[in-house]
């Protein structure tokens, strides 16, 4: 249960911060603290900055009042020779208060990147001075440094995600929601100070979620930034915490923010792009590219944030052999979420031109045009997940630590058997997006047949013994879903992305047959065309209702009066050759309607030409 306490000083900061917010806009406004709309920039109206004034005066009184600021005097002038650790709350408040300064210096006089970036070093340092660390490392050196990277690395990496209505309040208000149920009854301290960074986000995304009436600037993204970065770092020093946890748990926290950063730090850099310039190339902006809208896009990276929180706290309270249940999944879901984001065009130019200037990455060339290198890689990961759940899924929680040497064991055997069954079949030889019901088969059969060599090297090696045949029958119906999954998502990523970039005049396709359907092939596939189709229309009235490739057929040419009234049709596409009467007279009929109420015809013709040689 939460005590009252806690829910006081919860509902104490979500007030101050609802209250100090209008206050700090009507201030913005009238000393002309706006942020103007840019290029590289996605707000399209001045909108009132300093947000994180409110956030930081909401956040600073409540831990102002239960921080214990003596405990910091004896690490200072002692150091760490006395080992004591000082108060976190104080740590936290000394280190937020630094970067409020200078984020608020910066969004006044726009200082330079890298003054910002030592400013962080400073405050990152005085973090590690007094005694806190990831505890990732056993050389001491090793794990100070990577500490260091680690609050820099998240405080720029919420600095970066400020960029849609909401995304970095709200994203912070789950990570540290997250961390609120993590250090209930273990951390009072941290747990207090999660409650806090919570309500004063909570309160300020009430004005900040789309449409934003206020933005918080530096002063408030490097604030919630550190800030969250250091409680993260507590969760080591929990009782009873498993090495993996250790590490995948903090991760998972900051999912969204540390995907948005390698994302946009490894197209920039392939792309030949600075990547502390700004730009309109995040996972946000890729998300409404692929035709959400921008409360859309920030939800879905909500949901993420969520999903991960929840498999941190299931990680927390799991056993290094479970925790893979989730961990896996999630990193490759992760993985694809960025492959596939990373194939949107975002700026004119060709992407990855640093890579085509070199000769010496033809590794990379191969691993960004062909892809195959990776495809390699991916299912390196599915079939090791595969066999382990397998594992888990047969023997239940109990008896899997009895049979998980034998795992252990023939794990290398199953992977080089499966591997080489997928190669010598030809899996590697497709191309990615292009997925048929041929490929579904073969990859059925490169799994049967890569599951029955797997047994019979088995049975030749181990004799067969202490296996159990029922997880190999697992093994191969899972490996076989996950093969076709992660290939089926290719092609439906990039079919739903044709699907909602589509741009041009609004259509309706006339003939829902063969023809009709490669008609929708070629315009969702050819951008030239310059037409968005909104459904089909048909004189076969038992067609409609139906479907073609999730376009409805709408109705008969009877009902195409209704249709241009109900949708605004720019124009009508023939999909029908023009060869037979009954053709002939509906495609008067289609010419007339159009020319009465000043819509575009267009024709769609399959021809193959004899071309006549010359002698």
């Amino acid at each position: 249960m939460v005590d009252a306490s806690a829910i006081f000083a919860f509902g104490l900061t979500f007030g101050l911060s609802a209250a100090f917010t209008p206050l700090v806009r009507w201030m913005a406004l009238k000393r002309t603290w706006v942020a103007q709309p840019k290029a590289d920039r996605w707000h399209k109206k001045p909108t009132a900055l300093m947000g994180g004034i409110a956030i930081f005066s909401a956040m600073a009184l409540p831990l102002a009042y239960v921080a214990d600021f003596g405990s910091i005097i004896p690490v200072v002038f002692a150091g760490n020779g006395l080992n004591q650790v000082p108060s976190i709350v104080a740590v936290l408040l000394v280190g937020a208060t630094f970067l409020f300064c200078l984020g608020l210096v910066d969004d006044l006089r726009s200082i330079k990147p890298q003054t910002k970036l030592i400013g962080q070093i400073l405050a990152a340092s005085l973090v590690v001075f007094l005694g806190f660390r990831l505890h990732w490392f056993e050389s001491l050196t090793v794990d100070t440094m990577a500490t260091l990277f680690w609050i820099v690395g998240i405080t720029n990496a919420f600095n970066l995600i400020d960029n849609m209505d909401g995304l970095c309040a709200g994203v912070g208000a789950i990570a540290v929601c997250g961390l609120a149920v993590l250090y209930h009854n273990t951390a009072p301290g941290p747990f207090l100070a999660s409650l806090i960074l919570a309500g004063a986000m909570g309160g300020f995304l009430i004005y900040n979620f789309n449409p934003a009436k206020i933005f918080m600037g530096d002063c408030g993204s490097l604030v919630i930034g550190f800030s969250i970065s250091v409680l993260s770092l507590c969760y080591s020093e929990l009782p009873s915490v498993s090495l993996l946890a250790r590490f995948s748990v903090p991760i998972l926290i900051l999912l969204v923010p540390i995907l948005d950063t390698t994302l946009v730090t490894v197209i920039r850099i392939l792309s030949g792009r600075k990547a502390s310039m700004g730009g309109r190339d995040h996972t946000s902006h890729r998300l409404v590219l692929m035709g959400f809208s921008e409360r859309t896009a920030v939800l879905s990276l909500y949901s993420i944030g969520i999903i991960a929180a929840w498999a941190a706290v299931f990680v927390s309270i799991s056993d290094t052999l479970t925790s893979p249940l989730v961990i896996i999944p999630i990193a490759l879901a992760m993985l694809l979420m960025g492959i596939y984001l990373s194939q949107l065009r975002v700026y004119p130019e060709k992407e990855f031109s640093v890579l085509r200037d070199r000769s010496f990455t033809p590794v990379l060339m191969e691993i960004t045009y062909r892809r195959q290198i990776l495809l390699v890689l991916l299912d390196f990961i599915l079939i090791a997940f595969s066999y382990y759940l397998s594992y888990r899924l047969r023997f239940g929680d109990d008896l899997f630590f009895l049979y998980f040497e034998i795992f252990l064991r023939s794990l290398p055997v199953v992977i080089a058997i499966k591997m080489a069954v997928l190669f010598w079949m030809g899996i590697y030889r497709g191309m990615w997006g292009y997925f048929s019901t041929n490929d579904v088969s073969l990859y059925i059969r490169a799994s049967l047949v890569g599951s029955m060599v797997t047994v019979v090297a088995v049975t030749f090696i181990y004799r067969f013994e202490d296996f159990s045949k029922g997880v190999f029958l697992i093994d191969w119906l899972l490996s076989t879903c996950l093969f076709l999954g992660v290939r089926g998502s290719f092609r439906f990523f990039l079919e739903t992305q044709k699907r909602k970039t589509l741009t041009g005049d609004k259509v309706v396709i006339y003939g829902a047959g063969r023809a009709g359907e490669l008609l929708l092939r070629e315009i969702l596939n050819n951008e030239r065309l310059k037409v968005k189709p909104i459904g089909f229309i048909d004189d076969d009235v038992f067609k409609t209702g139906k479907r073609i490739q999730g376009f409805p057929i709408m109705g008969t040419f009877e009902t195409i009066e209704q249709i241009h009234e109900r949708h605004g049709l720019d124009g009508i596409v023939v999909s029908f050759n023009d060869v037979e009467s009954n053709s002939r007279l509906a495609h008067d009929a289609v010419k007339g309607f159009c020319q009465k109420r000043g819509l575009s015809l267009k024709c769609f013709k399959i021809d193959l030409k004899r071309v006549e040689l010359g002698n």
